[in-house]
């Protein structure tokens, strides 16, 4: 294992070893306190252009599941068809693996990828220097090769542009009872089939595309990385097809932002963002609470929505938006996500919801 170093904007640097492919690389760095998923969360595009920093000790004793496809052109045990993570930090790896489901290790398939990981991280400290300055640049350097170092660039780059399909995709294509369009900001694979398993047919186009002029019951907007601001095009397709009042709409995570943007609401950046499998939401108006699974850097300011419209969602632990709804149209969304791979999914009735107003 070869010697690496990260090094933080702010100079901070944590020493350790390699797993992974060997190459320098650089990006946003951001922490996940779920303790399991990262086949998950790996190949979540959300993740794309950040190094994610894993806050569990343990990682890698479960190994890696096969990449199959599905019949109708999915992952089975994958959210899209390759890793979108800059690179993954960890503190201890384990070379050792044993699952049913795993035919290789967490290092073999990083390797194949061709994306860094690194070990040996004093994860606690790093999580800690991120939640009392924000998330931060960095840059993972390898120590014989400090001078190949390279520079991070995240802030203004339109991350969804490099995840988003570049074709119109259908799945279960005239089977389905009702036709939904899915603007695919970066979509992970369970929400497809969420909607697969309801019967629906799914047309799946990039997130730029002007869907207006298709035939079609209800419009999805999915998760996706980086700065909903860089998404103008999208937020000027929903206002279109917010000309039909009558055209039930759901939004999840990234879509909630660009949802919340249509309907003319602000968007601000976290502080260090909610990336975890244990995010307690409450349902505004009830005492209904649920643990949801996360993955954003940026919200909608609640301060800053129309008359029209309402949060549908409230994080328990900051206050800040989870999800919002129109007061009179079929319109909401949810920050978290209800698909929750790899869980949990104690709000995937919000599909149900969904699918029966179409």
């Amino acid at each position: 294992m070869r010697n690496v170093t990260l090094i933080l904007d702010d100079g901070s640097r944590f020493h350790g070893k390699s797993f992974g492919y060997e190459k320098p690389v650089a990006g946003e760095v951001v922490f996940n306190t779920a303790m399991s998923g990262y086949p998950e969360s790996l190949t979540d595009p959300s993740y794309a252009g950040q190094l994610m920093t894993l806050t569990y000790p343990l990682v890698g004793n479960y190994g890696v599941p096969p990449f199959t496809i599905e019949s109708n052109g999915l992952a089975t045990f994958m959210e899209s068809e390759r890793i979108h993570a800059e690179a993954i930090i960890v503190s201890d790896y384990s070379e050792d693996f044993s699952h049913w489901n795993a035919v290789e290790s967490l290092s073999d398939w990083l390797k194949r990828e061709q994306v860094p990981g690194i070990t040996g991280i004093d994860t606690r400290e790093l999580t800690k220097v991120l939640r009392e300055h924000g998330v931060m640049m960095g840059k993972i350097v390898f120590d014989d090769e400090l001078e190949n170092a390279p520079e991070a660039i995240y802030a203004g780059v339109n991350y969804v542009d490099k995840v988003s399909c570049k074709d119109v995709i259908r799945y279960n294509e005239g089977a389905g009872k009702k036709k939904v369009v899915l603007v695919d900001c970066g979509v992970k694979t369970n929400i497809i089939r969420c909607l697969l398993k309801r019967d629906v047919e799914v047309i799946r186009v990039p997130w730029d595309y002007d869907y207006n002029g298709l035939e079609f019951d209800g419009l999805f907007i999915s998760n996706g990385p980086g700065d909903p601001d860089t998404c103008d095009a999208a937020v000027q397709n929903i206002r279109k097809a917010m000309e039909n009042e009558k055209l039930p709409i759901f939004g999840i995570c990234m879509g909630n932002q660009l949802l919340s943007k249509a309907g003319g609401a602000k968007i601000y950046k976290l502080k260090y963002g909610h990336r975890s499998h244990n995010q307690p939401v409450r349902m505004v108006g009830t005492e209904r609470c649920f643990i949801t699974s996360q993955n954003h850097g940026y919200a909608v300011d609640n301060n800053t929505l129309t008359e029209d419209w309402e949060p549908l969602f409230i994080n328990m632990n900051d206050g800040s938006n989870e999800g919002i709804r129109h007061k009179r149209n079929p319109w909401f969304s949810a920050q978290f996500h209800p698909e929750a791979a790899s869980g949990p999914t104690d709000t995937e009735f919000l599909f149900d919801e969904f699918v029966k107003l179409l």
